[in-house]
């Protein structure tokens, strides 16, 4: 759904992607993949992108997800959904996004509790300040951590 807020992300930040580079190194998960999906403005478009993004982890067995979303607002349905999805067909999941001063979703379901802010700035605004408005290295650290205290904590409830 996306890796940051803004388009202020240089080149060199997708070709060094945190999460990817985070997730990758860690030698206690099995690092899959990244699946890209779009916006849809059509409501049922929406939900399908959820609907599909869910299906294709479970076909993979994956016992959890990261869903990272660039937008709020009217964004907000795909990636709740999403997380949604991905959470009904029992996978763990967390979701990492700019939240800062608006603090809070054009919808919510109890996955909303799983998503970090990647807001860097004191007064919760997205700055113009190049790169700084995008996942750093820090917060892929907090959603690797997130992602398998929320597996771990899956895994023991079943």
């Amino acid at each position: 759904m996306g890796i940051g807020p803004s388009t202020k992300e240089t080149t060199k930040h997708y070709f060094e992607d945190p999460l990817v580079n985070v997730f990758a190194e860690d030698p206690d998960i099995d690092f899959v993949g990244v699946i890209v999906v779009g916006t849809p403005q059509d409501n049922r478009m929406k939900h399908l992108v959820g609907q599909r993004v869910a299906a294709w982890l479970s076909g993979m067995k994956c016992d959890g997800a990261v869903v990272s979303a660039d937008g709020w607002g009217n964004s907000d349905v795909d990636f709740v959904n999403t997380l949604e999805q991905i959470g009904r067909r029992g996978i763990s999941v967390v979701g990492l996004k700019f939240i800062g001063k608006q603090a809070n979703f054009v919808v919510q379901n109890e996955y909303t509790k799983r998503v970090l802010d990647i807001n860097k700035s004191v007064d919760g605004r997205e700055t113009e300040i190049i790169g700084e408005n995008a996942v750093a290295h820090v917060d892929a650290v907090k959603a690797l951590a997130a992602i398998k205290l929320v597996i771990r904590k899956h895994a023991t409830s079943e």
